[in-house]
């Protein structure tokens, strides 16, 4: 995924690309047992988004397939 995403950011403006990666920080997947990462860090972007949908990826926290909750938590 991050290669689509790098790709993506090539050929965008500058400041879309900073807008991009700010937002996809914020976002945040988590697991039933706790475990937090962002979009950004996963490789991919969401990007002036709304909703919070589920995913079905493997957890590197507990290591099993599980639906993670996609929620708005800006760093800071």
């Amino acid at each position: 995924m991050g290669v689509l995403r790098n790709l993506l950011l090539a050929i965008v403006p500058a400041s879309w690309a900073e807008s991009m990666e700010r937002d996809s920080r914020g976002w945040k997947l988590v697991c039933p047992c706790g475990h937090t990462r962002s979009i950004w860090e996963i490789g991919g972007i969401r990007w002036k988004a709304y909703g919070e949908p589920r995913k079905l990826l493997r957890c590197p926290g507990c290591g099993r397939l599980r639906w993670h909750r996609t929620i708005w938590r800006p760093e800071g």
